[in-house]
């Protein structure tokens, strides 16, 4: 090997030891910051202490008719008040219904989000400034790990879970109301990216002599009119659905940042990726070093050196 390829080898080497002594920390250090940052938006209210994470009033709107009406009040996690007015289809009558005091719905999603956030930033404490880094294949397997979790913690906020009418008319939402919800209304909140959804299902009740095919719906985020399920004995269709959302602000942030973080966790592994592929590749002629114009300062310490 010529000596100015042993010269260019030298400076690779240098680059990738500094990049796994130095830069890799960098890293993970931002990856913290905005990852914490993250994590304190889904802070949760807790009795008797004063959450980072304020009490937010959310006005209910749909693009179409104004069947359904409401105020959604979130903290973190938590929806703490929901108040709806629900204008009953072919009829004056409007049903109003509100969370009774002593209830709060935690939004599965938001919480399984806030759960894998944390496990990332478990993940990159476990590395502390003072741990070296010894191989590239090292940190992949890091960042790998990481890429995971924000990947999960962001499918949860962009995937709406689908559910059954069985398991919405029997969900513990159904009894968080005052007065309770008749037995011919069901509803359902959900996050979908930075809205909070708010969907109304209004049913009726089929008669045991009916002709009509029966055939059970399956599970659907948002299920539609004429949809069929048996509870208890009885037969319900879905006569009328009703969907309203508002935007959640700090939602959108969040999301903002799972992509800022997946962006740094791929650039990292780009760099540990190329710097090693940079030395196996490197020639024996004397020109090769010149292809690194950024390097031939450090090339030329390292060569007087030896």
């Amino acid at each position: 090997m010529s000596a100015a390829s042993q010269v260019e080898r030298a400076v690779l080497e240098e680059e990738f030891n500094w990049l796994l002594k130095e830069e890799v920390h960098s890293v993970l250090k931002q990856l913290q910051d905005v990852l914490k940052e993250a994590s304190r938006r889904f802070s949760t209210p807790t009795p008797g202490l004063e959450s980072q994470q304020k009490q937010e009033n959310f006005i209910l709107g749909s693009s179409t008719m104004d069947q359904v009406k409401g105020v959604l009040t979130l903290q973190g996690e938590a929806l703490t008040q929901a108040d709806i007015n629900l204008k009953v289809a072919k009829s004056s009558q409007v049903l109003h219904f509100q969370f009774r005091e002593d209830k709060l719905w935690k939004l599965q999603q938001i919480q399984d989000a806030r759960n894998h956030v944390n496990q990332a930033l478990q993940l990159l404490g476990s590395h502390d400034e003072s741990y070296h880094f010894k191989t590239g294949a090292e940190v992949n397997k890091l960042m790998d790990a990481v890429m995971l979790q924000l990947t999960r913690a962001r499918n949860r906020l962009t995937t709406p879970a689908s559910m059954t009418l069985p398991e919405l008319a029997t969900s513990g939402l159904m009894k968080m109301f005052t007065p309770p919800m008749p037995g011919d209304v069901m509803v359902n909140f959900y996050i979908n990216l930075s809205k909070l959804c708010l969907t109304v299902y209004q049913l009726h009740v089929l008669p045991s002599n009916t002709t009509k095919n029966f055939k059970p719906a399956g599970s659907s985020v948002l299920h539609n009119p004429g949809a069929m399920f048996e509870l208890n004995n009885n037969r319900f269709e879905v006569s009328h659905v009703h969907k309203v959302e508002c935007v959640v602000p700090w939602l959108n942030d969040t999301l903002v940042f799972f992509t800022i973080s997946l962006q740094l966790c791929q650039q990292l592994k780009d760099k540990v990726y190329v710097c090693p592929s940079r030395l196996i590749a490197v020639p024996s002629d004397a020109e090769s070093i010149s292809q690194y114009p950024f390097f031939v300062n450090l090339a030329s310490r390292v060569y007087l050196s030896t």
